[in-house]
């Protein structure tokens, strides 16, 4: 790993910088490193810059399809491990799509100028989440004697941003408000499973990054809501006809309810979508 990262000059090139890290611990403390300048220093929002269509990454994890990827009884150190690889690898995902987020869409005209900064800031936030997240997997898989990287993992994350890249409602329909709000349903049941076994670590880890999700889907609902306003559209049957649109298949029940209701997203929206 590098030194630490030096700050941007602007809020953008600092998105950009995050996108284009390839490290995965280089990208997590760079993304630290922005959102600190943000909070901290005024940083500037700068001039808009393309966002690449996919984030720079490590040679290692092998990319494979979902069903690929290794399962293990998590009896073992080694299938704990396997388990931590996948959450490693989903919040290394969401950094680069909570910078994407603000780079593609922070000076999108869906957004009221008198909201911009609400917008950006939120975002800066997940992002510094999911960094801090991300490290705080990959340190309970080194203390397994394993890291980021050693075992194969799937791009379907990156697939929704892609198919998403053209439309602010699209990705705020697709990444928080499926793809994050979906952890709030198996991640309680992983904590269990942990707890199970004895690793009280690792379900603390978890824990940590299952209370914030919470925060994360709420950012999610709260911009859809803003969306959906400023187009005019009734935003439960504007969520149903984009997910429709734009997510593969069917959203996956049990639900957790209560935990989607603390972030502000009620049954109605998805419970149809089955």
């Amino acid at each position: 790993m590098a030194d630490a990262p030096v700050p941007p000059a602007s809020l953008f090139e600092g998105a950009k910088s995050v996108l284009e890290t390839a490290d995965p611990r280089d990208k997590a403390a760079m993304a630290r490193a922005v959102a600190a300048a943000w909070r901290e220093k005024g940083l500037p929002v700068g001039t808009r810059l393309d966002a690449p269509d996919r984030p720079s990454r490590p040679a290692d994890p092998q990319l494979v399809p979902p069903g690929q990827v290794p399962r293990r009884r998590l009896g073992t150190p080694a299938g704990r491990a396997a388990l931590l690889h996948a959450i490693a690898h989903i919040e290394l995902n969401a950094i680069d799509l909570a910078f994407d987020m603000l780079l593609r869409f922070g000076a999108d005209p869906l957004i009221a100028e008198d909201d911009r900064a609400g917008f950006l800031s939120d975002w800066i936030s997940v992002g510094d989440d999911e960094a801090r997240h991300f490290i705080l997997v990959e340190d309970r898989l080194n203390a397994l004697d394993s890291h980021y990287g050693a075992l194969p993992a799937h791009d379907g994350l990156w697939d929704a941003a892609l198919a998403t890249a053209d439309s602010l409602p699209a990705r705020l329909a697709i990444a928080p408000l499926v793809l994050e709000a979906r952890g709030l349903d198996v991640t309680p049941g992983m904590i269990n499973r942990l707890e199970s076994t004895g690793d009280a670590k690792s379900a603390g880890v978890l824990k940590v990054i299952y209370n914030e999700e919470i925060g994360h889907v709420a950012t999610g609902m709260r911009w859809f809501l803003a969306v959906s306003a400023t187009l005019n559209q009734e935003p439960e049957a504007h969520f149903h006809a984009l997910v429709t649109r734009y997510f593969k298949g069917h959203l996956k029940p049990p639900f957790n309810i209560p935990a989607r209701l603390e972030a502000n997203f009620p049954p109605d929206y998805y419970e149809p979508l089955t």
